[in-house]
């Protein structure tokens, strides 16, 4: 991760009290940022936990870039918040352009197409930025043990919220150097306050955040905030400390003991960023505050080695580099973690590219002075970084959408999906026609209803509120249905739909992920158990004509299967409303991806092809409720899912499944015609 340029005292021999005006460099903040980086590097390939390294990386930058605006007001020179920013990151942008087209290439040569648009949007993300958002809305698992699954640039996270920062304090010193000036307050003191105030309410913040949903809290900008303001106020104060020679050496020590223990006696997978984070950044802060100690036995001492300045000098690239390279060997060669030897060569590359990139990417465009001479070409630079990374990234885009749209035009007849099982299927299907969903397409390829809900169908609880979508039928419909379950729920809205736009229906859903539709489960998470019960209450309180659920529950590649939690306890419940059940069986689920190896063994392939009883009850858990209900109406398309004895990947030309549990929208809208038939089979409705 980059920094401003590093200020230290300028008679290194003297004993400091904090960096002055005419400081230039200070080696220890150097050694300290390696210090960080080698934290990272470490337990992302090796312990499989978060260091805290990042902290440190944050408050130092807010740290340095203190020193630079206030030093810029001491010596009355402009802020110029313009030519500020296009310096900074006419300086950054290169370094993550060439890592950003790298790991787009290894992307494409050793990661599955499944994963490919996933990887072209958080590069998007990472280029512009806003990478921690984007991972906010998908509440990814920063610490998941198998890194081989994660996005080869999801750590563009910190520095996209880096990015943000260096925007958001520039206009804070900018904006209180006019207040200073223009009524007569003391520049260093004002910010003291203001940024005294962001720090305690971003911490406030940050804690409760954490507690309440730390996988969010982590990529918050504003939970984050209070890192860089304890960077910025230790700039602030740290001119009016003296500490003896004593005290700078155990100060020293004690900040990088701290720093180096922080990750292994702390579980930050459920902490950070809340107070717990105050352990990495007040080590840092000791470390700084200690600065030059004068004495041979002074931590700094270390720090301001030469291997560990040259180190910090490559930093910003060993840490653009580590990740991608640990993602994509991981993924290449099937493991789910590094070992001594892998991590090892690991490391080795990235320091190898690090060095390279910092050497002849780096540094040329930091000392080249052309775009320094007027904005204009500053911005120039930037714009032609900006289009070598985006050249690649809408090209991909470019041919998904051609090749989507040639493939559409003639899906009738090239990709039947579950069409062709059924008896009298005559094959059209043309010898280099594409299979749908695309590969590229694939982790998308999810089915949703139009709207969010409103009128009649909005529930009272917020819960729900955010949890529930309909489609575009008002109060003339013929049926009022509603779906209710998981995702494996959801999946079957893409032939619902089609049901009800052909039928008249007002169908809306409430849906919660890995949380099917079940009375109060002792094993099941607090949130589940809590909207399962929000949405009883909404069925007894406004009752539809019916409810859908998927009433089973397949275990990933074995034969067994049941009805799932309480099953017998809400239909009767359900019916006593005038409510009739509709529950379809589960689907086969499997302990891998059937797409991923299918993609890259070929549908042919046996492992590939799992035999329907190896993955299929012979015997449906619905047998022991059949006719036991009288408003309880059972359907299963397992017939339609596997394909004879087989339950392969692609059927009619159309990828069965998305990943290892779920069907695919496409696949599951070729089913409708089928569905339809069953369910006015099952109910005995009118059409």
């Amino acid at each position: 991760m980059t920094t401003p340029t590093i200020p230290t005292p300028a008679h290194p021999g003297r004993r400091a009290s904090g960096p002055v005006a005419k400081s230039k460099f200070r080696p220890e903040i150097q050694g300290l940022r390696s210090l960080a980086v080698l934290m990272v590097v470490s337990y992302h390939i090796w312990i499989g936990r978060v260091s805290g390294g990042v902290d440190v990386f944050l408050l130092i930058s807010a740290f340095l870039m203190t020193l630079q605006f206030t030093g810029r007001y001491k010596q009355r020179r402009p802020m110029d918040l313009l030519r500020h920013w296009l310096h900074l990151f006419r300086r950054l942008l290169p370094a993550v352009v060439v890592v950003l087209l790298g790991t787009l290439a290894a992307t494409f040569a050793f990661l599955p197409p499944t994963r490919w648009v996933e990887v072209v949007h958080q590069a998007w993300a990472s280029l512009f930025y806003f990478e921690n958002w984007l991972l906010q809305g998908l509440a990814v698992n920063y610490y998941a043990a198998d890194h081989s699954l994660a996005s080869p640039v999801q750590h563009f996270w910190s520095l996209s919220i880096q990015g943000q920062v260096f925007i958001m304090w520039p206009i804070i010193f900018a904006t209180v150097a006019l207040l200073c000036r223009r009524f007569g307050l003391r520049y260093r003191a004002t910010l003291a306050y203001i940024f005294a105030i962001i720090f305690v309410i971003s911490f406030i913040y940050s804690i409760i955040f954490t507690a309440t949903n730390q996988a969010v809290a982590y990529f918050d900008t504003f939970a984050r905030l209070w890192e860089f303001a304890l960077g910025t106020l230790l700039a602030l104060i740290l001119p009016g400390l003296n500490f003896s020679k004593p005290v700078r050496v155990v100060l020293g020590w004690i900040g990088v003991a701290a720093m180096l223990s922080c990750g292994i006696l702390l579980q930050v997978q459920t902490a950070f960023p809340g107070f717990v984070a105050l352990w990495p950044t007040l080590a840092a802060v000791a470390v700084i505050a200690a600065g030059q100690s004068g004495s041979r036995f002074g931590v700094d001492r270390i720090l301001s080695s030469k291997f560990l300045v040259r180190l910090g000098d490559n930093s910003y690239a060993l840490y653009l580099w580590h990740w991608p390279i640990l993602v994509i060997a991981l993924a290449w060669s099937g493991k789910d973690h590094a070992g001594w030897l892998s991590g090892t060569a690991i490391v080795a590359l990235s320091l190898v590219l690090a060095f390279l990139t910092t050497k002849y990417v780096e540094k040329p465009f930091r000392e080249w002075k052309w775009p320094e001479v007027k904005r204009r070409r500053a911005a120039i630079a930037i714009a032609a970084c900006v289009a070598v990374a985006s050249a690649p990234l809408l090209g991909f885009q470019y041919k998904q959408d051609l090749d989507l749209q040639a493939a559409q035009a003639q899906a009738a007849h090239d990709n039947p999906g579950a069409q062709a099982l059924l008896p009298g299927y005559v094959n059209q299907v043309a010898s280099n026609a594409m299979t749908l969903p695309s590969a590229e397409q694939l982790p998308s390829d999810w089915a949703h209803l139009s709207d969010a809900c409103s009128g009649e169908t909005k529930p009272e609880s917020p819960l729900l509120q955010e949890n529930c979508q309909q489609n575009d039928v008002g109060a003339d419909a013929t049926k009022t249905v509603l779906v209710v379950g998981n995702s494996h729920s959801q999946q079957w809205l893409a032939a619902i739909g089609e049901l009800a736009e052909q039928h008249h229906w007002r169908v809306y859903a409430m849906l919660f992920g890995a949380c099917p539709f079940m009375t109060e489960n002792p094993d099941a998470e607090p949130e589940c158990n809590e909207f399962n019960r929000e949405v009883r209450s909404h069925i007894e309180a406004h009752p539809p004509d019916a409810i859908f659920m998927v009433g089973t529950a397949a275990v990933p590649s074995a034969p067994d299967e049941q009805l799932t939690h309480g099953f017998e306890e809400l239909i009767p419940e359900v019916n006593a409303l005038g409510t009739q059940v509709i529950a379809m069986r589960d689907n086969p689920r499997f302990t891998y991806s059937l797409t991923d190896c299918t993609l890259s063994k070929g549908q042919d392939s046996p492992d590939c092809r799992p035999l329907r009883a190896d993955v299929l009850a012979a015997q449906s858990p619905f047998d022991a409720v059949l006719g036991k209900y009288q408003d309880l109406f059972l359907l299963d398309m397992s017939d339609l899912i596997c394909e004879g004895i087989y339950c392969p990947a692609i059927v009619g030309n159309t990828f069965v499944y998305l990943d290892d549990n779920h069907l695919t929208k496409t696949y599951v809208k070729s089913m409708a015609d089928m569905l339809d038939e069953r369910w006015f089979a099952a109910t005995g409705w009118q059409r």
